[in-house]
């Protein structure tokens, strides 16, 4: 005999954000007329430890086989939810979540009685749906114990050491012959103006000393397949290739330094027109000679891409005239529009190293924006106790650099405050470029089948709740492949990837989302067009029949959309559901108000 469906429905005020706007107790009311709910409650905040224990006691008070919670963003409560159902016995997959605040309250914030109609009309649609779930299992997956990391630069070393410290066997990949990234061209490091080597030499002297770590320089990944827990990658040195089974990889590719082209700023026009890693390298090997004057440039090839010199002839000479000129007829070039962040501390600890050495130079960082942030506040105090001047320069305008008949360069740039142009003679002009993602990046992404941002870098699955995964299970993000990062921070993130891998190797098991999509070989007839299309290299065709890699398949529905026999569908997405939650949207038509 079929099981009685019994719907309990939770509907949360998360304080002011929807119950600010939606009436919490009518749209509880309702849910209660609706079919098969035999239980609805309310609560301020459902997420909340008595919210949850509210859930887990009812589903037994009342004997609930389904469950519906109508709050705020599934993205983050969704585990939680689903975890409470699990706690009290029910399968996880039997609860459905309504999105009342993102999709309700906070756009309808100004129209209080339809914000409630339509919490109703969602809350509807989510028991409808409910109604036909069904319980699935996950599958459960054998994790081997051995890591894979990409780079070895200060973060993949660190991940590296982190963990084989904790006993696992980890291979350390690096494409250079040496290790250490770009550390091995820096100075010194900020806040702390700690020499570089003081970091990077007892690191690649422990990782050397390791017996978990096998360092291999000069090698590539030229191929990955397989799934978390077991994937089989490829490795090329020169003309030699070999495959290595791992359990997890971390990529710690890191990034690399924006080079202006030749001519913007004069850069490889002018010798002495240099980037801030350039000038790093003269302060490391000490072959800065004493200079009378240094200005810095900042944000060369960042936030609002650059903008070409333009022809002047014709116009008055007045600086707001000539000022002018520039910013209607001036063209922008492609630069990266995002602010690479450590940029400006960059040009502070160069600014402190170059004062520590020669304290009479007269250094002038010319800024759009000075952007410091938590304790590094206190170091451009200290810069400034230096005696380093911070002058801002109008953004639109490109300081252009032209260079005396004695020799000596020259930065014309408008002063924000005047509105006047400046003319600073110097010996140095040092331009403050960006962190940007490594060519390799594209080719690692496609190989791992992770998202690459809008900026170029490797996506993380979540900025804030899952900040060093990947979407792809078993995968791990360390230091600069995921964005500019300065040295402790990549450290930071890369002991973060480590303990997520070293988690996974640890249980030596795990379950993946049932979420995947199932083939009905009676209907498939092996044209192979789901291999074709799967981003995720899930299908596979054997024997004429097509086959679901399940521990690939991440659910997309891309497959079961665009077969063309119909002999796909989706786990837990049927198309019975997806109609349900349809109707439940149309009937009853929603009430006049």
């Amino acid at each position: 005999m079929e099981e009685e469906t019994r719907i309990g429905v939770f509907i949360c005020h998360c304080g002011i954000n929807i119950g600010g706007v939606v009436n919490v107790r009518e749209v509880v009311k309702y849910a209660k007329t609706l079919p098969n709910v035999v239980y609805a409650e309310d609560n301020i905040y459902t997420c909340s430890e008595a919210g949850l224990t509210s859930i887990k006691e009812a589903i037994k008070e009342h004997n609930l086989n389904k469950v519906v919670v109508a709050s705020c963003t599934p993205r983050t409560h969704e585990p939680l939810f689903r975890s409470a159902c699990r706690e009290a016995g029910l399968n996880h997959y039997l609860f459905e979540m309504a999105n009342i605040r993102e999709q309700c309250s906070w756009v309808h914030s100004h129209e209080l009685t339809r914000a409630t109609q339509k919490a109703k009309d969602i809350v509807r649609m989510a028991a409808a749906r409910a109604t036909l779930l069904q319980p699935q299992e996950e599958p459960e997956l054998d994790i081997k114990d051995v890591a894979l990391v990409i780079g070895a630069g200060v973060a993949g070393m660190t991940a590296a050491l982190t963990l084989a410290d904790q006993g696992f066997e980890v291979y350390l990949v690096e494409k250079e012959a040496q290790v250490g990234g770009n550390l091995l061209r820096l100075d010194k490091l900020y806040p702390t103006m700690q020499d570089t080597s003081e970091i990077l030499e007892p690191m690649v002297k422990a990782v050397k000393a390791n017996k978990n770590i096998e360092l291999m320089t000069s090698t590539t990944i030229s191929d990955v397949k397989g799934y978390v827990g077991n994937f089989k990658v490829t490795i090329a040195k020169k003309d030699e290739k070999s495959e290595l089974e791992v359990g997890t990889i971390i990529v710690a590719c890191g990034a690399m330094n924006y080079m202006p082209p030749e001519g913007l700023y004069q850069y490889r026009v002018f010798d002495r027109v240099i980037t801030q890693l350039e000038m790093d390298e003269l302060l490391r090997e000490g072959k800065l000679e004493k200079p009378e004057r240094v200005v810095m440039i900042q944000c060369v090839g960042a936030r609002k891409g650059e903008i070409r010199a333009v022809d002047l002839a014709g116009f008055p000479k007045s600086d707001t005239a000539r000022l002018l000129a520039k910013i209607l007829r001036a063209k922008k070039e492609e630069g990266w529009p995002y602010c690479s962040k450590i940029c400006c501390m960059n040009a502070i600890k160069n600014a402190i190293s170059i004062k520590a050495r020669y304290p009479e130079t007269d250094i002038i960082i010319l800024y759009g924006d000075v952007r410091v942030y938590k304790e590094y506040e206190d170091f451009y105090s200290q810069a400034r106790e230096h005696e380093v001047k911070f002058i801002k320069h109008i953004e639109e305008v490109t300081p252009e650099i032209s260079k005396s008949p004695e020799g000596k360069l020259e930065v014309s740039a408008f002063d924000a405050l005047s509105g006047r142009e400046m003319k600073i003679p110097c010996d140095w002009v040092v331009l403050s470029t960006p962190l940007i993602p490594h060519r390799e990046e594209v080719l690692l992404a496609r190989m791992l089948k992770i998202p690459i941002s809008p900026d170029g870098f490797l996506m993380e699955a979540h900025l804030k709740l899952r900040p060093v995964d990947t979407q792809m299970d078993g995968i791990f993000l360390a230091g600069a492949a995921s964005g500019p990062k300065d040295v402790p921070e990549s450290i930071i993130s890369a002991k973060a990837a480590a303990a997520r891998a070293g988690i996974l190797m640890a249980n030596k098991k795990m379950r993946t989302e049932a979420l995947t999509s199932v083939v009905d070989e009676d209907l498939c007839i092996g044209c192979g067009l789901c291999e074709e299309i799967c981003p995720y290299g899930a299908h596979r065709v054997e024997e004429s029949k097509s086959k679901t890699i399940e521990a690939l398949c991440r659910g997309c529905g891309v497959c079961a959309a665009e077969c063309p026999r119909r002999a796909i569908t989706m786990r837990h997405f049927t198309d019975d559901q997806v109609l349900a939650q349809i109707k439940g949207a149309l009937v009853p038509e929603m009430e006049e108000v």
